[in-house]
């Protein structure tokens, strides 16, 4: 068994993922620092932008809204979150959130349990403009899949 010592991780050390809309940088995971619980990142959400719908069947998501203004829909009901704001999203809950705002929203989110393999942490539900271009078929770092 590996003993994974604390880390601090930056930002700048994440890669975008761009799949399912915005800017989701998963930071604090298995691969990164030997998580194993769960995982935590910052979702990165441009005016205009959404993070497209899905769900996680293995995970609750907590969110915690930094800056900027989101609206997030939950299994069809919409929901406005604004800064120093939390939720937890209960497993199998379908969810999306938008930026209603005119500056960009940070979103901090982790979710866990982790899902037994990363690509079934994540199910979509509706296509988003980015994952046109996006790399299909390729797990996701093992997170879990993120928010």
């Amino acid at each position: 068994m590996t003993k994974h010592s604390p880390r601090i991780v930056d930002l700048s050390e994440t890669q975008p993922n761009r799949r399912r809309g915005g800017d989701l940088r998963a930071m604090l995971t298995p691969t990164a620092v030997g998580a194993t619980s769960g995982f935590m990142g910052l979702a990165i959400v441009q005016p205009g932008e959404r993070i497209g719908e899905h769900y996680h069947p293995y995970s609750e998501e907590f969110v915690y809204v930094v800056s900027g203004l989101l609206e997030v829909d939950l299994d069809g009901e919409t929901h406005s979150m604004r800064p120093d704001q939390g939720l937890m999203i209960p497993l199998n809950v379908r969810h999306r959130f938008r930026n209603v705002g005119d500056v960009e929203a940070r979103m901090v989110f982790h979710l866990g349990p982790l899902a037994p393999r990363p690509e079934l942490g994540h199910v979509d539900t509706e296509p988003t403009e980015n994952s046109e271009g996006a790399e299909q078929g390729r797990p996701p770092e093992r997170t879990g899949a993120v928010s």
